[in-house]
């Protein structure tokens, strides 16, 4: 998206699903309802953060299937699993089987690496296997030969009198490894989601160790760069953005400053790059929807993609949330030159 005026294809937004531990069927419920909003505002699709032993979405999977017999027509996707958690073969049934429950709306973002604070967990994850767990991309091939209905074994057939196996995935979703993407926020992994043929998510955090200047949007836009050169649909290779945006047309005067506070108190860590790998995340974007395109469109990241699926802020209300994402559907978007799908009519 060079100049503006050149429409943006695809709106959608990205939610961690927080909840009170000791009521976490409200907060479940209500990233459910939040999931409805969407479709009714009639955005592209709407993502779920994926967090382990924390008050956020532990099994997303379980909530896109949820949210897949709620809606009808929004796409389902998360940003991101970490493969470090997951058998690929268990992880590509599940997929699979949301996929077809769904209608071919979901969008799995995937990931790799050690798990977070792993000596912690290691030993419950993988009580007799930790030190031989491969987290390499590795495990992201693996999963991607599943989803594609490459065989898994020789055996099939007929056994008995009515049991029959399959040598493959089942149920298989044809059109599932299309709809694959990689969580990357550095040039080796961008470079690399290319070359295996997936679609890219990046987010608002890059790893800027080696980088000459330490600008975040120039950081992110030479990483999609990168990513196309390397993959075999070159400039038409599907990448989405998930900077976390606040606009506040229609906030209330309480909201506004609530906002502010949260993004006072985040904006020190985006300044400069921190620990070996250089974290960097973007800054927050708030102000009226007319500000935050302006914004957009000075960040060199954006652009460089038509699709964006925008992080709501971790630690809102659900009213907090009802507000920027209408103001983001209503407002934003169209300010962006998006403009809204067939996903049925606004009603309240």
């Amino acid at each position: 998206m060079p100049l503006p005026g050149t429409p943006l294809k695809k709106l959608g937004f990205l939610t961690i699903g927080l909840f009170d531990p000791d009521q976490p069927a409200t907060g479940h419920e209500s990233t459910l309802r939040i999931i409805e909003l969407g479709e009714r505002l009639g955005l592209d699709s709407a993502w779920l953060r994926h967090r382990h032993l924390q008050f956020g979405i532990s099994s997303p999977v379980a909530v896109m299937a949820a949210a897949s017999q709620r809606t009808s027509q929004i796409e389902l996707g998360t940003a991101v699993t970490p493969l470090a958690w997951e058998n690929p073969l268990r992880l590509a049934e599940d997929l699979a089987t949301v996929d077809v429950l769904s209608g071919g709306r979901i969008n799995p973002g995937i990931s790799v690496g050690e798990p977070f604070h792993w000596d912690t967990v290691k030993d419950a994850l993988y009580p007799d296997t930790a030190e031989a767990e491969d987290f390499s991309y590795a495990r992201v091939e693996r999963l991607v030969r599943f989803i594609s209905g490459e065989p898994v074994r020789d055996f099939s057939g007929k056994e008995g009198v009515v049991e029959e196996f399959s040598d493959r995935v089942e149920p298989h979703s044809p059109g599932l490894r299309s709809r694959l993407w990689y969580g990357a926020g550095s040039l080796r992994s961008a470079e690399w989601a290319g070359r295996a043929g997936l679609n890219l998510l990046t987010s608002s955090v890059v790893f800027a160790s080696g980088e000459a200047d330490p600008d975040f949007g120039e950081i992110q836009a030479g990483h999609v760069r990168a990513f196309r050169a390397q993959h075999p649909d070159g400039e038409r290779a599907r990448v989405s953005q998930g900077l976390v945006v606040i606009p506040t047309d229609s906030a209330t005067e309480t909201q506004r400053r609530k906002y502010r506070q949260y993004v006072d108190q985040r904006t020190p860590r985006t300044l400069k790059p921190s620990g070996p790998k250089g974290f960097l995340p973007a800054k927050d974007l708030i102000g009226s929807s007319e500000e935050i395109a302006a914004e957009l469109y000075a960040h060199a990241g954006f652009r460089e993609v038509d699709e964006v699926a925008f992080a709501l802020p971790f630690s809102f209300d659900e009213d907090d949330y009802v507000q920027i994402l209408t103001d983001i559907a209503q407002r934003l978007g169209p300010a962006l030159g998006w403009s809204r799908g067939t996903k049925g009519p606004v009603d309240g």
